[in-house]
């Protein structure tokens, strides 16, 4: 039977991300066996490909970090053309245990993701990035800034945070009502499960058959297992708040359910003067899906200068 979530990403998502000069593109990080797979610029000399890229003339490199509905260029397809068009060099992971990307390790750590990815940009010969992060992304996005500042230039963090505490997940669960744990809310098992989690992360009020989000979970949600060990994983204590040297803008969807707008506000405060926030309205928590447009515009006037007013 066509799985047309895989029809949808092999010629349609695939194709927008080829046309935008990309190319997939695997890099092994650890001798143990860990892989992450990219969607990355093509070399400009194709007999070459595993030269670090040298062949190619560099531009500013943008990383886009994922988090729990997919992989990275399912989640990012929106945005590929957009930045690559205003010739930026565009770096799409496929975190661990998502997409391509595997490890026979039993880390299931933020820390351990951004290692890899630090690893994985450096291998590509990526010095700097700006690096951008939506959901799960973002943790990872801000990890990678603490503790590779030489690496990350700047931190576009959409729907997330630096630190995940129990009070923040309790919130979380309390304020949906349909979910008894993250897992449960992150990693569904079942159409009607699959479509509550977009119910509340999309502000657009949109219907799925059935068919088709089973699809998705068939898809997407490979590697069960990993991905609930990891969500036990980013739950952390009351601890220090790295402090960041690197400019930080906060782009949310002003009708975030799953962030909502004041928990950006509260972490712009927590950031201090290197944070801006923008908010997007009409927009929820897959703002980058849902207005790719004004999210576009306001990453690329971010990258462009380096920062952006509040609002």
């Amino acid at each position: 039977m066509v799985n047309w979530i895989q029809v949808l990403r092999k010629h349609l998502v695939a194709r927008l991300a080829t046309n935008a000069g990309l190319r997939q593109h695997a890099v092994a990080v650890d001798d143990a066996g860990t892989v992450i797979n990219f969607w990355l610029p093509m070399p400009d000399n194709d007999d070459a490909p595993d030269r670090k890229q040298k062949q190619r003339k560099k531009h500013q490199a943008v990383v886009l970090v994922h988090g729990f509905a997919g992989d990275g260029i399912m989640t990012w397809v929106l945005q590929v053309s957009a930045l690559a068009n205003r010739g930026y060099d565009v770096y799409v992971p496929d975190l661990v245990h998502f997409g391509g990307s595997t490890s026979p390790l039993p880390d299931r750590s933020v820390a351990f993701q951004a290692r890899c990815l630090a690893a994985a940009l450096r291998k590509l010969g990526v010095g700097t990035a700006d690096v951008v992060g939506w959901s799960y992304g973002g943790f990872v996005a801000f990890e990678l800034a603490a503790v590779h500042p030489d690496l990350v230039r700047s931190v576009v963090a959409s729907g997330s945070t630096v630190k995940y505490t129990s009070a923040m997940r309790d919130d979380l669960l309390r304020r949906l009502g349909w979910a008894q744990s993250l897992t449960e809310l992150l990693v569904p098992e079942s159409a009607g499960q699959l479509r509550l989690l977009f119910s509340n992360a999309m502000h657009m009020k949109l219907w799925f058959p059935d068919r088709l989000l089973k699809d998705f979970l068939k898809v997407m949600y490979v590697n069960r297992k990993e991905r609930a060990e990891m969500i036990e994983d980013i739950v952390v204590g009351d601890t220090l708040q790295p402090v960041f040297h690197q400019s930080i803008l906060l782009l949310w969807g002003e009708n975030d359910n799953m962030w909502p707008i004041e928990d950006a506000e509260c972490l712009k405060h927590k950031l201090g003067e290197k944070a801006n926030l923008r908010r997007i309205s009409k927009a929820g928590h897959l703002v980058q899906l849902e207005r790719p447009c004004v999210f576009n515009r306001n990453l690329i006037e971010f990258l462009a200068h380096g920062n952006t007013r509040s609002s």
